[in-house]
């Protein structure tokens, strides 16, 4: 018993270490074990989301009716949605001195378009309007696919509704290439906005984007989708 004493006095401490702690650390792997599978298991891939509502729509009913309205023989001439911009300008706010409205307002556009909104700078300085060359005025955002899809069905369901004193959109507001303008003049009409946070009002622009060869194309894809026109002007026309 002696002599077996003074071996192990004689090896290192380094060793007498790993001895003891490979035991040691083969029970905590196998304890770890489990539990790097439940983890595993929260690192999946998640399903996709689903397709944009309107996106099926258009390629189900609005397009074949669209080609029959105009005549066409192949379904890539009729016209469709490209794009939509949203933009804000912020010019007044900026030329006051007044900062953090910009960031506000980058906040709500974001929350609204579901996507980061660029900051547009001025190209030339104008004296009259206190604003210089490479000064921050306004915000412009830029939606395609699904993206663009599903803010079209927002606007078209719970924005627009919400206007106040609302009595259709203006059917002359398309350009020769079939490209509709139009704006709000609050951002509180989109429930993402939380109204009690507001603390300025402002509008915004949006432009409908299309290949559309003319503005009477246009003008039909846009009602396919359910944009509410004023007819008076139509009717009398």
């Amino acid at each position: 018993m002696a002599e077996e004493k003074q071996k192990k006095d004689k090896q290192p401490k380094g060793a007498q270490q790993q001895k003891g702690g490979g035991a040691k650390g083969e029970r905590k792997s196998k304890k770890s074990a489990p539990e790097q599978q439940d983890a595993g298991g929260d690192d999946q891939p998640k399903q996709p989301a689903p397709p944009a509502r309107l996106a099926g729509t258009y390629r189900e009913t609005i397009a074949p009716a669209l080609m029959q309205r105009f005549g066409y023989k192949n379904r890539l001439q009729a016209p469709r949605l490209e794009k939509i911009v949203i933009s804000m300008g912020l010019g007044k706010a900026v030329t006051a001195g007044e900062k953090g409205k910009m960031e506000q307002a980058e906040k709500e556009l974001g929350v609204i378009a579901g996507q980061k909104p660029v900051r547009c700078k001025a190209k030339k300085s104008v004296a009259n309007f206190k604003v210089r060359e490479g000064q921050e005025t306004g915000l412009k955002v830029t939606l395609r696919g699904s993206r663009m899809y599903e803010f079209l069905d927002r606007m078209i369901s719970l924005a627009i509704p919400r206007v106040k004193d609302f009595r259709g959109l203006n059917p002359d507001g398309f350009d020769d290439g079939g490209n509709y303008n139009f704006g709000f003049t609050e951002q509180t009409v989109f429930p993402e906005v939380d109204a009690a946070s507001v603390t300025f009002q402002q509008g915004m622009n949006i432009t409908m984007v299309t290949n559309a060869r003319n503005a009477d194309e246009g003008r039909e894809l846009l009602r396919a989708f359910g944009f509410p026109f004023r007819t008076e002007k139509l009717e009398k026309a």
